[in-house]
């Protein structure tokens, strides 16, 4: 079934949209939850929330780019619950690779003297932009879509040592974007 056409099924409020949704995009959300959590049943959880979402969320938007639209959501309800989680204890690729982006990334209070959330979020947008693409996609599979440095190796056929470094000339280069930009850090 054609994306849009699972879109018009949620404009029409009937369910069959979340059993096609699960259908096409069921494992794709699974792999983007289990790579914040790493666990099955957290993953499966969040997956089954984001068609709750989803179903909240359409009508009244209309995503462009559904498979994103549904990445978007999976995601930041696995990362609200993985924060929640660790709360209580520490641990996770998450975790590891917020830690990473941290060095180039202010924190919330800082961007809210200096740019709006938005601004912050065009200079990112432009910086991915202008990344030749296999940066772009090796740094959007680690810092988007958490997966683990194996993964992306394997994924395109790099070694660990090759991964690592593009991250952090990748990250170098982010930090001094934001610098340029002037991103207070």
């Amino acid at each position: 079934m054609k994306d849009s056409d699972i879109v018009e099924l949620y404009f029409a409020r009937d369910e069959r949209a979340i059993e096609e949704t699960e259908r096409k995009y069921g494992r794709y959300c699974r792999t983007v939850a289990y790579n914040v959590f790493a666990n099955e049943a957290d993953a499966e959880e969040t997956v089954n929330d984001t068609y709750l979402g989803v179903w909240n969320i359409i009508p009244p938007q209309r995503p462009r780019i559904f498979s994103a639209f549904l990445a978007k959501i999976t995601r930041n309800l696995a990362l609200k619950k993985q924060r929640a989680k660790s709360a209580q204890k520490r641990g996770g690729e998450a975790e590891l690779t917020l830690l990473e982006l941290c060095e180039c990334v202010p924190d919330e209070s800082d961007v809210e003297k200096e740019l709006e959330v938005r601004e912050l979020s065009a200079v990112i947008d432009a910086f991915l932009r202008e990344l030749p693409e296999t940066e772009r996609r090796v740094f959007m599979r680690r810092y988007w879509y958490m997966d683990s440095i194996d993964d992306i190796c394997r994924a395109h056929g790099f070694t660990e040592g090759k991964v690592k470094m593009l991250l952090s000339r990748t990250r170098k280069k982010l930090l001094a974007r934001l610098m340029k930009e002037g991103v207070n850090l």
